[in-house]
């Protein structure tokens, strides 16, 4: 597999940074080459070109339509984390959902 650009995004960045850390980790157990950054909704539009994977807070749903359009004809894939492991920041569940596109 070929290294993995992700951006995490939530609303301000301060819990999408504890999650991408816990998939950094979770990543790193099994030595997978996975850049995983965390920025708020706002910076979106200026990560498209470097990025393979875009994971919003489930409280972003919202958003979903105006991210589309920011990606337009790019291959990025947009996963929208599930609740159940983003409230939890299970780094392992988000990292087997992320992989699940890959």
């Amino acid at each position: 597999m070929k290294k993995l650009n992700v951006l995490l995004v939530c609303g301000s960045g301060a819990s999408s940074g504890f999650m991408a850390s816990n998939i950094r980790k979770a990543a790193a157990a099994r030595n997978l080459d996975i850049s995983i950054k965390a920025r708020g909704e706002a910076e979106i539009e200026n990560y498209i070109d470097e990025i393979d994977a875009l994971m919003v807070g489930p409280h972003l749903a919202y958003i979903l339509d105006e991210i589309e359009e920011y990606i337009g004809d790019s291959d990025v894939k947009v996963l929208l984390m599930q609740p159940s492991y983003y409230a939890t920041l299970d780094g392992e569940a988000a990292l087997e959902d992320l992989l699940k596109e890959f």
